[in-house]
């Protein structure tokens, strides 16, 4: 069987054009599994599957927030960490048309607009972790101090 190429997504350009070494790693998506089905189906840790999360602040600002895949986001914290009143999930729609991604497939890596990245901290402490490439069944590995230095995040500690 002849092993999956990359598919050639926005996140994978901009993984390619920094010359940031990363895995392909594809599984069967399944609707509504997450981090649990990608880390079973990768055989790997869920802590170290990140996933990415479009949010808004009350005043419908979006934003990045990276997040362990066994851990969830207080939005409470982060809101008071970043200075504003609210922080909600994105709608699946509102999500994709800021990202430019399916939900299921969202990459950190060239979304469709610009918007300010949050990562939780402890997921620098990780050796590999493993973040969406833009499409849904696929998975890239990398170093988080690459998806740190490409995205400039700013670290928050907001894991519940």
């Amino acid at each position: 069987m002849a092993k999956e190429k990359s598919p050639v997504t926005p996140a994978i350009r901009v993984l390619r054009q920094a010359g940031i070494k990363f895995t392909d790693h594809h599984y069967a998506y399944e609707e509504k599994g997450g981090t649990a089905v990608s880390a079973r189906e990768l055989g790997v840790s869920e802590h170290s599957v990140i996933k990415t999360l479009i949010m808004e602040d009350e005043n419908k600002n979006p934003l990045v927030v990276l997040m362990h895949g066994d851990c969830q986001v207080s939005t409470k914290e982060l809101a008071r960490a970043i200075g504003v009143k609210t922080i909600a999930p994105c709608s699946p729609e509102t999500a994709n048309r800021h990202s430019g991604y399916l939900v299921g497939g969202t990459s950190p890596l060239g979304t469709r607009k610009r918007m300010p990245v949050y990562m939780e901290e402890t997921i620098l402490e990780l050796p590999v972790i493993y973040i969406n490439g833009g499409k849904r069944g696929y998975l890239v590995g990398v170093a988080p101090g690459d998806v740190k230095c490409l995205l400039e995040p700013v670290l928050v500690r907001v894991a519940v």
